[in-house]
């Protein structure tokens, strides 16, 4: 299953060049999409490694599944991130993980294809799942969310500062038809959406934050940052890449968080071991961003912020 639309992996090398990959390891890329990371990543393991892959969306999966004909260290799992405990858990990898790779958002193919309905710039069905085959649709939960609801997502997920106006301008229009097609969305949000940056288009916001509930990606990421925390064996690397700020705030802080550790926020007389709170991640090095070389030959780079830590215990 190809959709035909490309994909240009972001900080191809310089993530991978971040997990510092072991030859014999065992590694997790957690959002598969094309597979840039995780061929990459197969070309440095040795015969006796091995790679995880998981993804939501079935064209990826197809993808995975074409690459794990082709190598045997490499194995896809349809599931999203958040669930990787359970799924490590029955592979008995707790703890033997030596390097997970998150890249978050929505893939270039994802974007491209209108029948996918992310965008506002090609007309298609209003869907926004990544998994199409679960959950509700973007079109269903319009169809029913209320304008108070529909508000708190343009805001909250989307940033945007007229969210109230463009969730009670959907409201009252469908009350004459239900909203079925982006393009439709997207003009309905451009008319009640008085202003907006300049180069943006004015439903850019409130897409986003559509996009960004329906696939509840920030409740997932928090899980799956948690999740892998466990996983990794000591030494072992998280390198995530973000590409909004709201991804980049839950890692910022879930890393800084485990690299502090939490002893200072306890009284002193309480009676639990210190070594409990001691810190498990130690950051490595700075947020890193695309460089201009790659920014000019892949424009959607220009977002990305790769953040790196590695576990201590």
């Amino acid at each position: 299953m190809n959709s035909g639309f490309s994909h240009i992996t972001v900080l191809l090398e310089e993530a991978v060049d971040a997990l510092s990959v072991r030859a014999d390891g065992c590694y997790l890329d957690g959002t598969f999409g094309r597979g840039g990371h995780s061929r990459l990543i197969l070309g440095r393991l040795g015969p006796e490694g091995g790679l995880l892959g998981f993804d939501k969306d079935p064209q990826a999966i197809a993808t995975g599944q074409a690459l794990a004909a082709e190598d045997g260290r490499f194995v896809i799992v349809q599931r999203s991130f958040a669930e990787l405990a359970d799924e490590l858990a029955a592979r008995g990898l707790i703890g033997k993980v030596g390097g997970a790779l998150f890249d978050l958002g929505v893939s270039s193919p994802q974007l491209d294809d209108p029948e996918r309905g992310f965008s506002f710039l090609n007309d298609g069905p209003l869907d926004m799942r990544m998994d199409p085959t679960r959950g509700v649709s973007a079109a269903e939960w319009l169809a029913s969310a209320t304008a108070e609801e529909i508000a708190r997502v343009f805001k909250e997920y989307g940033e945007e500062r007229f969210a109230r106006r463009m969730a009670q301008a959907v409201v009252q229009r469908r009350q004459e038809r239900p909203f079925e097609r982006t393009a439709d969305l997207a003009q309905v949000l451009a008319v009640a959406n008085p202003a907006w940056e300049k180069g943006k288009n004015p439903a850019t916001r409130a897409f986003q934050g559509l996009r960004i509930h329906i696939n509840n990606e920030l409740g997932d990421l928090e899980r799956g940052l948690e999740a892998v925390l466990e996983s990794l064996e000591v030494g072992g690397r998280l390198v995530v890449i973000s590409f909004h700020s709201l991804e980049d705030r839950i890692v910022k802080q879930f890393m800084r968080r485990q690299a502090k550790g939490e002893a200072d926020k306890l009284p002193r007389d309480l009676p639990i071991r210190l070594a409990a709170f001691e810190p498990r991640l130690r950051l490595i090095g700075k947020p890193q961003y695309a460089s201009e070389a790659e920014l000019k030959a892949n424009p959607r780079a220009r977002s990305a912020v790769m953040r790196v830590a590695e576990k201590l215990r």
